[in-house]
């Protein structure tokens, strides 16, 4: 069987499925986490990565989709099409469905963002708004029929409230008159479904009436006086009434959920489906994931991988490549240098990404499709079956033989250790071979010098290590590729205290060859972390260039750009000026012509007071044209008295503060200086600065159009108030219902408990005045009964 249960539970696929469930919003979404399984179909892969990222895509833009507490309707579909009666509980759920099918839909089309391939899954659903409101209109709660479930219950509850009514009041006659010195408590209860009075035992014989029952002490009979016998039958009749008008119902309703079951089954289906891909892309959230790549040939690259049970503050992230110029990767070095973990980090990922999920890796990160995962690691020697550490692993190595083609991805953890070294090395070597011949793919994990001779020696096979750091005896748990590891055995001995003297007849007992080779992988080790640190500098230098050149880049632009305003805008006043000192002339050559004129006629004062108030003007006004004062709107600020010469100003349109070089003329145009700038301004465009004022500068302000507001992810379309008192409960809501109408969510829950009361009516009061609400209710069955208040949005 291809991607057998020991595989996945080797690689711990179980836990991160477990993981999924905590992330999903239904239980149907549940059971499909727990029931995951890998694909081998290239398609099927791509379909489920490509859902998962859309699901995280609309995540990212209109939060959580309102999935409810759906519940599988399945059975009691199938119950309502044999004709069986439904109870209240298995008709609320069905209303749930229905609820939640329509909610998911309005989900989609309010501001639909863009296209997802889980449009599909959203247009497969089909609200029926008349049997969900026929359903809760009906039943309130699963012990409660609501009267306005048919006219017939609504009459029969009247009368049986009339009913209990006169039996009451008759029975109170009887409390309050001369019988009140036979009863031993002044009440009125029932037994048996019928009311009664609690009668002193030797009392018994002064009411007649029919006895229901005796208290445990014999103390009390309790009686139904014959005054009442008959009304209490008549309300018998009437409760019996009610319960057959009940059944009625309830079958009506059976029988609606009949005519439609096919599509409910379907909207159960299709609402589990997204609320599994809706989990999917929250896994993703939490593992901080993303989608890789599939690669169409046999070649893995995964970027920054880190394992997903690993604390993210502690995990190290690793590079993996195989594939291309080798098909096999020999990994070497100390116990606990991590060797094994990635190994794991490898099969885990394409299981994951096999079963459509992303892992924790870059995006640059990619996998081929495997047809099979086969591993050997851990030690799972038996007393009862007679199994040494070798033995299980040559038994598990047998079943990889058997499976292993050329679509298979092969894992070996301490391939041939347990017995003789020589053997053991041979024995792996063979194995190893006989995989890469299938075709297979494998990662192996060994301590034996031998096989990383045959990785040197062998084309398609390359050597790998786990980092070690010795100084302090700890691991990096770095993955380097292309360089053999070493077991650092005597350098951790001298390290933690073994003698020198035992260490250096250790290293006498080392053949030559051994110790020829360790020194090589040594030179080797330093050559690569030296290579490493101008690696490092060099990306380093490199991207301090690129900045520089970036801001360099940028900086020069802005400054050409400014130059390029500034000399069209000097342009433009340079005409304006020559227009205007043209105007003015042409306007004095005028007004002199007409005081000649004027002269000849005998009116040269008069005339000449008038042309020189004339040219003033002209003059002003085409001052104004090549000094233009652009007015900023300053509606709310009013002058707290008149502007003289010499007041401190703060202009508005240009946002500096000046000195009034002059009082305003009867125009309201004043002439300022703010620096070295004069400029003629409006009134209105002015704010005196008096001591102890602060002017709000205008490019502090900020148009609305100018923030941008982003929905949260984890937005949902409810919120728990239970704990807070009424103005802590308004303030979350009230910054709530801002963003659930950014979400454009037509309608939300308030979850304030039952409680007293007092909290709902608090929030009560500022839903009333709240513009933003259109409407608002206490919960039905299946929305939180009291406990929350549903508040639909305008």
């Amino acid at each position: 069987m291809k991607f057998s249960e020991k595989t996945r539970n080797t690689l711990e696929f179980d836990k991160i499925c477990a993981m999924l469930a905590e992330c999903a919003p239904t239980e149907g979404a549940k059971t499909m986490a727990g029931l995951l399984m890998p694909s081998s179909d290239i398609t099927s892969v791509l379909r489920r990565l490509r859902r998962t990222s859309d699901a995280k895509r609309l995540c990212d833009v209109k939060g959580m989709p309102p999935f409810g507490s759906v519940k599988d309707v399945s059975a009691a579909c199938e119950r309502a099409v044999k004709g069986a009666m439904l109870t209240t509980r298995e008709l609320l759920e069905i209303a749930q469905v229905l609820r939640s099918a329509r909610g998911l839909v309005d989900y989609l089309k309010n501001n639909k963002p863009f296209e997802t391939v889980l449009d599909e899954l959203f247009e497969r659903l089909l609200p029926n708004r008349f049997l969900e409101d026929k359903i809760t209109r009906s039943i309130l709660s699963e012990d409660m029929i609501a009267d306005e479930a048919s006219r017939e219950l609504a009459e029969i509850r009247r009368k049986i409230r009339d009913a209990n009514n006169r039996i009451k009041e008759t029975l109170q006659h009887y409390i309050n008159g001369s019988y009140s010195k036979i009863l031993q408590d002044n009440l009125v209860t029932m037994r048996n479904g019928r009311y009664v009075i609690p009668v002193k035992a030797e009392c018994k014989n002064e009411m007649k009436g029919l006895i229901h029952d005796t208290s445990s002490s014999g103390a009390t009979i309790f009686v139904e006086p014959m005054a009442v016998v008959e009304a209490n039958n008549e309300l018998r009749v009437l409760q019996s009434k009610e319960e057959h008008e009940i059944e009625r119902i309830l079958f009506a309703l059976s029988a609606e959920v009949s005519a439609a079951s096919e599509s409910l089954r379907l909207n159960y289906l299709n609402i589990t489906e997204l609320a599994f891909c809706f989990a999917c892309a929250e896994l993703s959230y939490r593992m901080n994931g993303s989608e890789p790549q599939i690669s169409g040939d046999r070649s893995l690259r995964l970027v920054r991988a880190r394992h997903p049970l690993i604390d993210k503050k502690r995990v190290v992230p690793i590079h993996i490549e195989i594939g291309g110029e080798y098909d096999t990767l020999i990994i070497t070095g100390p116990n606990t240098g991590g060797k094994t973990v990635t190994m794991k980090t490898l099969g885990l990922f394409a299981l994951m990404t096999q079963s459509g999920l992303h892992i924790p890796a870059e995006p640059e990160s990619s996998i081929c499709i495997f047809d099979n995962v086969l591993v050997d690691i851990g030690d799972e020697q038996s007393i009862e079956q007679s199994l040494s550490t070798f033995s299980s692993h040559m038994v598990n190595i047998v079943g990889i033989m058997e499976k292993v083609d050329a679509r298979s991805l092969c894992l070996f953890d301490e391939l041939g250790a347990g017995t003789d070294p020589v053997e053991g090395a041979a024995l792996a070597v063979a194995i190893i071979e006989s995989v890469r011949r299938a075709g297979a793919m494998c990662m192996a994990t060994t301590h034996y010098t031998e096989l990383k001779t045959y990785a040197l020696d062998t084309p398609g096979v390359q050597n790998a290590s786990c980092e070690f750091d010795v100084s302090t005896l700890k691991p990096t748990y770095r993955l380097m590729i292309g360089t053999p590891g070493k077991s650092n055995a005597f350098a951790i001995s001298a390290k933690l205290g073994l003698p020198e003297e035992i260490i250096a007849l250790a290293k006498e007992h080392v053949s030559t060859d051994h110790r020829r080779f360790e020194e090589v992988i040594e030179q080797l080790e330093a050559s690569r972390l030296e290579a490493d640190r101008n690696r490092e500098e060099t990306a380093r230098i490199k991207a301090e260039y690129e900045k520089m050149r970036t801001d360099a880049e940028k900086e020069i632009k802005t400054r050409f750009f400014r130059a390029q305003q500034e000399v069209e805008q000097n342009r433009k006043k340079a005409q304006q000026m020559l227009e205007s000192a043209k105007a003015s002339s042409d306007f004095i050559f005028a007004q002199l012509e007409k005081a000649k004129k004027a002269q000849e006629a005998g009116r040269l004062a008069e005339e000449l007071e008038q042309t020189r108030r004339a040219v003033r003007l002209a003059i002003r006004e085409n001052e104004d044209k090549v000094n233009p004062v652009e007015e900023k709107k300053n509606e709310r600020y009013v002058l707290p008295r008149d502007l003289k010469k010499g007041d401190k100003v703060y202009i508005v349109n240009i946002d500096k503060e000046g000195i009034l070089l002059e009082t305003p003329d009867k125009s309201g145009s004043v002439m300022v200086q703010a620096g070295i700038l004069k400029t003629r301004t409006k009134l209105s465009n002015l704010q005196l600065i008096e001591e102890k004022t602060q002017v709000i500068s205008g490019k502090q302000k900020k148009a609305a159009s100018d923030f941008h507001v982003e929905v949260d992810r984890n937005f949902r379309d409810e919120i728990d108030l239970r704990g807070l008192l009424g103005d802590e409960a308004w303030l979350a809501v009230d910054k709530y219902l801002d963003e659930a109408m950014i979400a454009n969510f037509p309608r939300v829950r308030l979850i304030h408990g039952k409680g007293t009361g007092a909290l709902k009516n608090a929030l009560w009061q500022h839903l009333r005045t709240d513009r933003r609400i259109a409407s608002f209710r206490i919960g039905k069955y299946g929305e939180g009964d009291g406990g929350v208040t549903i508040v639909e949005l305008k």
